[in-house]
């Protein structure tokens, strides 16, 4: 199985980077790990024109048959122990999963509608580079749980 983290926009502060290059590092031992960063769209067509730009740009990354999974505020909110049972799901159909992050306007209709599932990875609003950080350190976590690895207490 492989698991791609499609996101938008970089990390330009450089605060998130590291940390999620480690754990991207430290999933490489588990499964086939990607993560794939699509530009922001610029704002002159404002916030719908830019959630449909970033959306198309999203969409065109996702293969026919990857099961896509978006962060959404309104999405499924899972314990570490939960998210690790989704992710045994996911292995246990060999199916590959595109986890998709969009931008600080969040995500277009057409994305959303294209969502097979969605999760919240948090009941706060986060800056979307954040998210990005927890998700990937949830998937490493998500990872040691179902190895029985003491990374999670």
């Amino acid at each position: 199985m492989k698991v791609r983290v499609v996101a938008v926009g970089r990390d330009r502060s450089g605060l998130y980077a590291p940390a999620v290059e480690e754990y991207a590092k430290r999933l490489g031992r588990y499964l086939r790990f990607e993560l794939v960063e699509v530009p922001e769209a610029r704002k002159l067509a404002g916030t719908a024109g830019a959630k449909g730009e970033e959306g198309a740009t999203l969409l065109a990354k996702i293969g026919p048959r990857e099961r896509v999974v978006v962060l959404d505020e309104r999405g499924d909110e899972l314990t570490s122990v939960a998210f690790a049972e989704r992710v045994r799901r996911w292995m246990e159909r060999g199916q590959d999963v595109a986890l998709l992050i969009g931008g600080s306007d969040g995500l277009a209709p057409e994305v959303l509608a294209r969502a097979d599932e969605r999760l919240a990875v948090s009941r706060f609003t986060l800056a979307h580079r954040l998210a990005r950080l927890v998700l990937v350190e949830q998937l490493y976590r998500a990872m040691t749980i179902l190895r029985g690895e003491p990374y999670h207490k």
